[in-house]
């Protein structure tokens, strides 16, 4: 409706009590509304206007009529004031005042004359209504009413001839289009046909004869007179023939066809069966039996026909007709469905009300399919709102009245057969005006609070401070100050009005209790600006009105309403179409629907997403209940839900044949049948009846059906005797015959035996034991006219009581098996029948010993083998010697294949059993030794385990990380820290390295973090030149030859402060904590300073010799450089820098360090990134994974390529050496590898025992500056040829000035604290051990010397030493003394640089 109508202006409001209510059903007029004359109001004496009675007196029905006929539309309307009558057709108003046809007759009906139809014009058909209006009143609308004209006349099908034996039924079709079948009639002979209950028409037209006779035979014509000419059928003869001599099979000449029909109609179901005998025709409904007795609506036509007049709603059901001519059965169903037009449960109630009010319509109707409601104003259609809704379905509710809704307000009800109308009407009083009557139903909560009776006093002022404290998307909360007038405000209540701004029409809301100052108004719309006031109320009335306050809801996010009209309907008994319209507020487009279904009592809900507005869902239980459900989407999410519709899927003929049938022969001519119904959730459907086949075995051709009800048995009479037969049960529903049962046998008795008493004693009983094994035979009784239906064999050792076996009646022999060997036991033996157990006979027998000694062991299985297939699964294979050549197994012998490990040693087998000759074994260990056996068993007979077979699992990568990380600073060396660990739990594999990861950024991506690779299975490793007093957070990472593990977490540690000053970009000389100065060196035993007179002197000494070492240095290495020869040996060393944000030095995007191999004759003028020679050593190489993935070469092969194995190289050009070294402001570290440093020992296997002296002379440039860094790295980068003393760990430059940078040597037998395998190494002197065959480590930590700790170190193949290397150690000899010459020297000069820098 609209909201655009004439609103009076806001101003305070007077809400006067008590409100009261008068109740006057539209069409029912009271005694409220026998007179206009109103009464006094309790306070001012206005007149409170009553209810006008205004409603229908007749309404229009449905008409069919015929082409060219009057039709009249019948309506009448009473109200004190002569109503105008006007005429709707299709919603449009009539003209009917230049209408020739169509006029309105005085009481307000619609008269058509000659009625108007064709083909192609139709303009008198359609839908009418009747209007009628009272000036100041209102409009009131009639029902809707159907006008049909039927169609030209045409026959769809025509009588044939045909003939009937007498006394059976006829059918002559005569089928025409629906509108017209009340317009056939029938001629016999060019003479009308009388109908009676044995002459009858159907429905369709066609005609019915029942136990015809000589004089029903004739020509027959059916016509069809609407109006016009008539119209007449062909001509057909019907023949009446005389009984036949022999039985004609029963057939249905007509069949019921299933049928809806609206309450109060009439319902013929016709049944005509032919056949000889005459059959007799009977019914049921719902399988119950339906007789006419006591009943006038149902009624028996002859021949078997059945009328239902006036139907009602409980005539619902699934009706049979059942034809039996004493031969043969036969029936055929039908189903009626009813269909009800709308009927009130509760009708809208006359409603007083004063303006701003919020008022509900109730509305309550029933029908058959269930009705929808629309609402009606003044004879215009309600369209819902901010302000009209539909609430609970049916009723209306208006918000905020406003004076224009006055008025009559009607309740259209409306479903496929019919539709109803039911009215109220609306008064809103003046404001000083009472409502009268006590406050209904229809008043909202919101209206009908402290409407006390008012009094005469003085008045509130308005509240203060009106705020909203709490403003949301769909409600705002309000609080204020008591008025000026009434400080304390104990006793008053507060009305709240509201709008939406721009809107006229105001609602109001009342505090719940005397004194609160706050309310929540709810139920808003999002982003909208409303108007507030308040206005206080006391027991003498409303006060004045607050100040407007304006306040706008929050926005909010846009989701679609429910998507209205949800159907959902059945197409099959497994498919459900599902059908909905757009959502009113969709909120933007539409994207997609989701349709929600699920099974009635089931907790799942299931959902499919769907594009258009239906769907069919498929694959659904037969004949079940299923609930849908639909929600809209947009591009902000999902919408609000639609409410359940449930529907039930169609019936379907039975899944599964019934249950548990069996047989029970009663006599010589009867069989009783018992069974049980198809399992649970396979009936598809309400079982009708079951249907029982059955033959004779002889002739299994001839089969003979008989149809029963629900019952789960059937008795079968009139059987030949002892004949055998076959049996058959399948079940029913409406939609036909389930699966049947297999065919069980059983034979009729020869002659009908008495079963009165229990059979007497069997005539003999007979007993042979065996070993494990008892047969027992008898004879029957002697007495052979009692019946026995089978015999009970009791037996058990000492009574024969223990067991109990039931055998056929025809049974003779029986074997009681599993008995014990030498067994004493007791058989009884009685025949038994529906009366009981006769009496017993009894017999003992021992059972036999065992005389067969214990079967011979079988042979195990030979050629185990495994085969590894993965890291958790091996393969077992075997053969069998004891079967054929070809292996095939065609005995029951079966397999046992056991498995186990050894680690740890208690451990048990395990067993698995095979059918065939290999077994798959999951589920093992990675990296994992088992063994496995394998036995065979056959009967009672098994072998002993097989040969072992062992198998170890492949590798996988770590699936743990390095556990029990600890950092630790190394005493006396603040920058340098050491890391310790333990391996993984779970290595999964030989652990081949780790990497080191540390940062001091715990939350840098893991590229950024610095990599610090630790070759072999080393559990510590040492890493300098770290930032003092600087956090630093290390993680570890495993890897084996499969690959990397997981990271373990992070730890922390900060590196100390510094405790004095190293000099700029460098720090002091690292040699150790035990280092111990040379004798004669410049400082004393206790540090202190000596004397200046020595100094001088010290320094004049020093600075000659170092003049004089210089020459001699010069020259020796001009020496050296001429004798160097091809068999020299070449050392290597890895230096890396250390950088907090890079990786690799290098860059090396994908963490491979790079191999670096070094030439001494490549070195001397040429820098080693411009080498033209593509050595393809030079080239950076992936870390090899193990020490299988490098295949040993010849010696006269490369022998550098041996150096590669199990080690990581690092290779840096000058460039980013130069850059991060700077950058950091120190020089850049070397790593050397743990498996190419040098030991502390000699490990050669020669047979002298001597101590062979170890060279120190490794080092990576430690006082170099960055410029020169490059020069002494390219210097010091030497590789040995490793394959000539691999095996050892000597280290010997090759180069004069290989030992410039290194700090002079202690003195023998000074302790000595070597650095960790990875650390550059500034001295190492050989210890006076004997040698030994194990490689070790010393690790130096806090200040501690440890003892050596073995560790295994991966190392190429041992070369055999030959006479040339031999002769190759000796040459090099005179170079080594010199080095060591130098070395002394310039530990000299190191002494002399501590003195000056001091």
């Amino acid at each position: 409706m609209a909201a655009g109508r004439a609103r009076r202006p806001l101003g305070p409001l007077w809400l006067l009590g008590p409100l009261r209510l008068g109740l006057l059903l539209l069409g029912q007029p009271g005694p409220a509304a026998a007179s206009r004359s109103g009464s006094p109001s309790p306070r001012t004496g206005s007149v409170v206007r009553t209810f006008t009675p205004f409603h229908f007196l007749v309404e229009p029905m449905d008409i069919l009529s015929v082409r060219g006929a009057s039709v009249i539309m019948n309506c009448s309307a009473y109200c004190e004031t002569s109503p105008k009558i006007e005429w709707k057709k299709d919603g449009t108003l009539l003209n009917l005042v230049s209408d020739d046809r169509r006029q309105l007759l005085p009481d307000g009906s619609l008269l058509i004359n000659s009625v108007v139809h064709s083909k192609h014009n139709k303009p008198d058909e359609g839908y009418y209504q009747c209007v009628a209006t009272v000036e100041s009143l209102g409009t009131i609308v009639s029902r809707t009413a159907k006008l049909t004209v039927a169609g030209l006349p045409r026959f769809t099908s025509q009588p044939e001839s045909s003939s009937v034996y007498k006394g059976n039924s006829a059918i002559l079709n005569c089928e025409v289009n629906v509108d017209l079948a009340p317009f056939v009639r029938w001629e016999q002979d060019r003479q009308p046909v009388f109908l009676d209950d044995r002459v009858f028409k159907l429905p369709s037209g066609a005609l019915i004869i029942n136990n015809a006779t000589d004089t029903d035979g004739g020509l027959y014509r059916c016509i069809i007179e609407s109006g016009g000419t008539p119209k007449y059928s062909d001509e057909a003869e019907l023949k009446i023939l005389p009984d036949p001599e022999e039985p004609q099979s029963l057939v249905f000449a007509r069949q019921p066809s299933s049928l809806t029909k609206v309450t109060g109609q009439s319902a013929v179901f016709p049944c005509v069966a032919v056949g000889f005998p005459t059959p007799y025709v009977r019914w049921t409904r719902n399988e119950e039996e339906l007789t006419t007795e006591g009943s006038e609506r149902f009624l028996f036509l002859a021949g078997g026909s059945l009328v239902i007049s006036e139907v009602m709603e409980e005539d619902v059901g699934m009706y049979t007709c059942i034809a039996d001519n004493g031969n043969e059965t036969i029936e055929a169903q039908a189903e009626l469905a009813v269909q009800v037009p709308p009927e009130f449960l509760k009708r809208p109630a006359n409603i007083y009300a004063h303006e701003s009010m919020d008022i509900v319509f109730e509305c309550e109707v029933t029908g058959k399919p269930t009705p929808t409601v629309k609402w009606v104003k003044n004879g215009d259609m309600v369209i819902p709102s901010d302000y009209f809704k539909i609430v609970k379905e049916h009723n209306l509710q208006v918000l905020g009245l406003v004076k224009s809704d006055e008025g009559f307000y009607q309740c259209i009800a409306e479903n496929d057969v019919g539709n109803a109308q039911a009215g109220a009407q609306l008064i809103i009083l003046d404001l000083d005006v009472a409502i009268p009557t006590l406050p209904p139903t229809s008043l909202t909560s919101a209206t009908n609070d402290h409407l006390a009776p008012a009094t005469t006093g003085p008045l509130p002022s308005a509240p203060r401070d009106v705020v909203a404290t709490l403003v949301s998307t769909r409600f705002i909360r309000l609080t204020w100050r008591t008025p000026v007038s009434d400080p304390q405000g104990d006793n008053l209540t507060y009305s709240i009005f509201y709008t939406k701004e721009g809107i006229n029409r105001e609602r109001v809301e009342n505090t719940s209790r005397p004194g609160e100052t706050q309310v929540m108004i709810q139920n808003l719309m999002p982003e909208t600006v409303y108007v507030f006031r308040v206005v206080a109320q006391n027991k003498h009335g409303p006060g004045e009105s607050s100040a407007p306050l304006k306040v706008a809801t929050q926005p909010e996010v846009q989701l679609p309403g429910p998507a209205p009209n949800i159907r959902a309907y059945a197409n099959s008994p497994t498919s459900v179409t599902v059908t909905w319209e757009t959502p009113l507020s969709g909120n933007g487009e539409i994207q997609n629907y989701k349709l929600y279904y699920m099974e009635k009592g089931q907790d799942s809900e299931q959902d499919v997403d769907v594009a258009g507005l239906s769907y069919t869902i498929n694959g659904l239980k037969k004949y079940t209940e299923y609930s849908f459900r639909v929600v809209a989407y947009n591009k902000h999410g999902p919408g609000v839900s639609t409410q359940d519709v449930v529907v039930r899927t169609l019936s379907d003929v039975p899944s599964a044949p019934p249950q548990n049938l069996t047989l029970e022969v009663r006599n010589s001519k009867s069989i009783m049948l018992h069974w049980q119904p198809p399992p649970a959730g396979t009936h598809s459907g309400q079982i009708t009846g079951y249907k029982i086949r059955y033959r004779k075995v002889s002739r299994k051709s001839d089969v003979t059906e008989s149809i029963g009800g629900t019952q789960l048995f059937q008795l079968i009479e009139g059987l030949e005797r002892g004949t055998e037969y076959s049996f058959r049960v399948a079940a029913l529903t409406v939609n036909g015959t389930g699966p049947a049962t297999d065919w069980i046998s059983a034979e009729t008795f020869e002659s009908d035996l008495d079963e009165t008493r229990v059979p007497e004693v069997p005539s003999s009983l007979h007993v042979r034991p065996l070993v494990t094994s008892i047969v027992v035979s008898w004879t029957p009784p002697e007495n052979q006219n009692i019946v026995v239906r089978g015999y009970a064999i009791g037996y058990g050792i000492g009574s024969p009581h223990a067991q109990t076996i039931k055998v056929d009646y025809k049974q003779r022999y029986y074997t009681i098996e599993n008995l014990d060997p030498s067994s004493h036991y007791v058989i009884t033996l009685k025949a038994f029948n529906n009366v009981g157990e006769g009496i017993p006979l009894y017999e003992s027998a021992v059972t036999r010993p065992h005389s067969v000694p214990d079967p011979s062991p079988m042979m195990p299985p030979v050629g185990v083998q495994a085969s590894i297939l993965s890291h958790d699964t091996i393969r077992i294979t075997w053969a069998d010697n004891s079967l054929p050549k070809n292996q095939k197994i065609t005995d029951a012998r079966y397999y046992t294949v056991r498995w186990k490990t050894n680690i740890p040693a208690n451990t048990k087998y395990k067993t698995a059993n095979a059918t065939t000759l290999s077994y798959l074994v999951t589920g093992l260990k990675p990296n994992t030794l088992y063994e496995f056996s394998v036995m065979v068993t056959k009967g009672r007979r098994s072998s002993t385990w097989s040969m072992t077979a062992h198998g170890t699992t492949f590798e996988l990568v770590p699936t743990s990380p390095p556990k029990d990380v600890t950092v630790v600073s190394k005493e006396g060396k603040p920058r340098t820290i050491i890391v310790n660990w333990q391996p993984p739990s779970e290595a999964n594999g030989k652990i081949t390295g780790y990497i080191i990861y540390y940062s001091t950024d715990v939350n840098a991506e893991i590229h950024d973090w610095v990599i610090e690779p630790v070759v072999g299975n080393r559990l510590t490793h040492q890493i300098q030149e770290l930032t003092l007093d600087t956090p630093y957070y290390f993680k570890i990472q495993a890897r084996n030859s499969k690959g990397m593990g997981p990271m373990s977490e992070a730890v922390q540690f900060r590196t100390p402060k510094a405790s004095g000053s190293a000099g700029k970009g460098s720090r002091p000389v690292d040699i150790g904590p035990d280092y111990k100065p040379p004798l004669g060196g410049s400082n004393s035993p206790h540090g202190s300073p000596t004397s200046p007179l020595d100094s001088n002197m010290l320094l004049v000494i020093i600075v000659s010799v170092g003049v004089i070492t210089i020459v001699i240095v010069v020259i020796v290495a001009v020496f050296c450089t001429r004798r160097t020869t091809s068999h020299q040996k070449k050392k290597r060393a890895a230096c890396k820098s250390v950088n907090g944000s890079h990786k690799y030095k290098g860059n090396s995007k994908d963490v491979k360090p790079p191999d670096l191999w070094i030439h001494h004759e490549r070195l001397e003028l040429k820098p080693i990134d411009k080498s033209p020679d593509p050595n393809p050593i030079m080239t950076d190489t992936p870390i090899p994974r193990n020490s299988q993935d490098i295949t040993p070469v010849d010696n006269s092969m490369d022998s550098n390529i041996h150096q590669r194995r199990n080690s990581y190289r690092g290779h840096e050009s000058e460039d980013s050496m130069s850059t991060l070294a700077g950058r950091r402001g120190m020089r850049p570290k070397m790593m050397m590898p743990f498996d190419s440093q040098p030991p502390q020992q000699s490990v050669r296997n020669t047979p002298s025992t001597d101590t062979m002296p170890a060279s120190s002379s490794q080092t990576c440039a430690d006082h170099q500056d960055p410029e020169s860094t490059t020069g002494a790295y390219l210097a010091n980068a030497q590789e040995e040829d490793s394959a000539q003393n691999l095996p050892t760990a000597h280290v010997r430059p090759s180069h004069p000035l290989k030992s410039f940078a290194v700090p002079a040597i202690p003195p023998a037998g000074s302790t000595y604290d070597p650095a960790l395998p990875s650390t550059p190494l500034l001295t190492q002197q050989a210890s006076n051990h004997p040698v030994h065959s194990v490689k070790t480590a010393s690790i130096g930590t806090l200040g501690r010397t440890r003892p050596p700790m073995p560790v295994v170190v991966p190392s190429a193949p041992d070369v055999q030493e030959t006479t040339r290397m031999l002769e190759d150690s000796e040459s090099n000899y005179e170079p080594d003394e010199l080095t060591k010459e130098m070395a002394h020297l310039e530990g000299l000069m190191k002494d002399l640089n501590a003195i000056t820098t001091a």
